[in-house]
């Protein structure tokens, strides 16, 4: 089948919890050195091609100006409308937001995920349904900006992260 930019979903790794191993030396999680998420996607046997940039592995509290700067240039040259980010929970809203203010494209469908839980290593993990529910969500939503977390599709301006339930909400709802 012809390479169809349309239909390739471009994934933009930059770690997080989905993207990490237990440590317990550290009694922590740690972000992989190399993303299992390229293997993971591929083992789904997708009918979408797949293109994976990986712009950092990082806890989202680590990223700096410099990391947003390089997603956000990442995204604006890709050659791709369906773009799928896996991120790091903490500062995902954030991320959404800078995306958003600063992003010139109008023409894309922008997704970002990732998951409480990493995605190897842990059963259950909220990673693979996290990874799924977003390719999902990115054949229907309209252009923009999103973050999908839990089963739900956020606007970056709602979308805050309860951290004793380790769940996102909408900030304009209320509460369940």
């Amino acid at each position: 089948m012809p390479h169809n930019p349309q239909s390739t979903i471009h994934y933009i790794i930059t770690g997080g919890t989905i993207d990490s191993y237990y440590d317990g030396s550290k009694d922590t999680a740690v972000t992989n050195e190399h993303s299992v998420i390229p293997q993971f996607i591929k083992s789904l046997k997708l009918y979408s091609e797949a293109e994976f940039t990986t712009v950092c592995m990082k806890d989202s509290r680590q990223l700096c100006m410099e990391d947003l700067n390089q997603i956000l240039k990442t995204v604006e040259e890709s050659s791709h409308t369906k773009i799928l980010i896996t991120h790091g929970t903490y500062t995902m809203p954030d991320t959404g937001r800078f995306l958003k203010a600063n992003l010139k494209r109008k023409d894309q469908v922008i997704v970002l995920t990732g998951s409480a839980i990493p995605l190897n290593g842990f059963s259950p993990s909220d990673g693979p349904f996290s990874l799924g529910y977003s390719i999902a969500q990115l054949e229907h939503l309209e252009h923009g900006v999103y973050v999908a977390m839990n089963g739900r599709v956020f606007s970056p301006e709602e979308i805050a992260k309860n951290m004793q339930e380790a769940r996102f909400y909408s900030i304009f709802q209320e509460r369940e």
